[in-house]
């Protein structure tokens, strides 16, 4: 890590962070967006697909990114999505129509896809098995901070005017210069690297992974700000603020990854932060009061963290310098379409419960009982 200069592990930095706010800034906006909208039949379905719609573009299209980039180039593919994240992140403070509305997230999407992939694939390039769990650490904590900032930025934002939060993507055009100047593409030997690049079992296992994680995890923007500011009638930036301790968390859960993976193995860090999410949806099902979102959201923030970096890193021991670019592709498919399948997959079912709350209370259950079977297995093995 000594050997990277400090501006481009600050890009680096940035660059994660640009994937982290790519929906989090408008999370605050969804319900405000409901009362512009009144007039449109399905306008809270529609809302919550503002959030996830760049996740689906991202999910069909980033393995065909990822085969891209690696001939296009890292850097000057970084460099041109930087430019139309700004441009299609921003369209919410100008576009008057919740179909070009949509149009718009639907482009951006592609800008997030590829600036995921780049700065994936470029931590798997500069550093080596340790230090990259080192830095994955702080990539996190740093992505996470950055969402901390965002949503309760969007948050405040958001109670002026809905059209708000969208210029937080304009940041975009501030990061730009620092890509072209500071990141720098690292060349590896042909000959001492494999040729064929193929997709082995092991690491569809991980993409799955990531994928139910995601689905479960993206319930806390999706669903919680709706909770929070119609059940318990608290203001966008209440609201802003108590999703920004789950981000603060978050990155302190990332940070913990490095020290966990001395101790255990991916597999059983991935099953800590189950347990940890069936916690804090449980206990969101059952409280009366929105102050203790307070207590919530940081559990969800931390065990989020554990997981999304241990499930990446997972997903980069698996792969070689050839196939890093194309693998980052697929894995970043599989955490968009879990994302985008997220809202999609659950709206049924709250639509069916007579309280909003008994769905997370349905969930937290949902994940004990996965945890009660992975111990019972795993007891079981230790038998044989």
């Amino acid at each position: 890590m000594n050997n990277i200069p400090k501006l481009t592990l600050l890009t680096l930095l940035l660059l994660a962070m640009t994937t982290s706010m790519s929906n989090v800034a408008i999370v605050t906006m969804l319900p405000h967006l409901k009362d512009y909208f009144k007039d449109i039949s399905n306008i809270e379905f529609y809302s919550r697909l503002m959030l996830t719609l760049p996740s689906l573009v991202i999910a069909l299209l980033a393995p065909i990114l990822g085969h891209f980039i690696f001939k296009f180039g890292k850097k000057k593919s970084v460099v041109i999505a930087l430019f139309f994240f700004s441009l299609f992140g921003s369209a919410g403070l100008y576009l008057d129509s919740i179909e070009s509305l949509l149009i718009s997230r639907a482009f951006f999407g592609i800008s997030v896809a590829t600036l995921m992939i780049v700065s994936t694939s470029l931590v798997g390039d500069y550093f080596k098995e340790q230090d990259r769990h080192k830095f994955m650490g702080y990539q996190s904590a740093f992505m996470a901070f950055g969402g901390v900032f965002f949503v309760m930025g969007g948050g405040f934002l958001s109670d002026i005017s809905w059209r708000f939060p969208f210029a937080i993507y304009l940041m975009g055009l501030v990061l730009l210069p620092l890509a072209f100047y500071n990141l720098k593409e690292v060349k590896f030997d042909d000959d001492k690297i494999e040729q064929t690049v193929h997709i082995n079992s092991n690491i569809l296992i991980v993409y799955f992974l990531g994928f139910f994680f995601m689905l479960i995890f993206y319930i806390l923007p999706t669903q919680i700000p709706f909770l929070i500011i119609e059940k318990f009638k608290a203001s966008g930036s209440l609201a802003g603020i108590i999703i920004a301790t789950a981000f603060f968390c978050n990155a302190l859960g990332a940070i913990a990854f490095s020290k966990l993976k001395t101790k255990f193995n991916y597999v059983t860090i991935y099953f800590i932060g189950i347990f940890l999410m069936a916690i804090g949806f449980s206990f969101v099902g059952l409280i009366n009061n929105v102050h203790y979102f307070f207590i919530t959201s940081p559990i969800l923030g931390f065990a989020g963290g554990i997981m999304m970096t241990n499930v990446t890193a997972w997903m980069l021991s698996k792969t070689s310098v050839k196939k890093r670019v194309k693998s980052s592709g697929y894995y970043t498919s599989a955490i968009f379409l879990g994302q985008f399948l997220s809202p999609v997959v659950f709206h049924p079912i709250i639509e069916k419960l007579s309280d909003i709350q008994d769905f997370f209370l349905v969930i937290g259950i949902f994940l004990f009982l996965i945890i009660f079977i992975f111990v019972v297995k795993s007891l079981f093995l230790k038998m044989k």
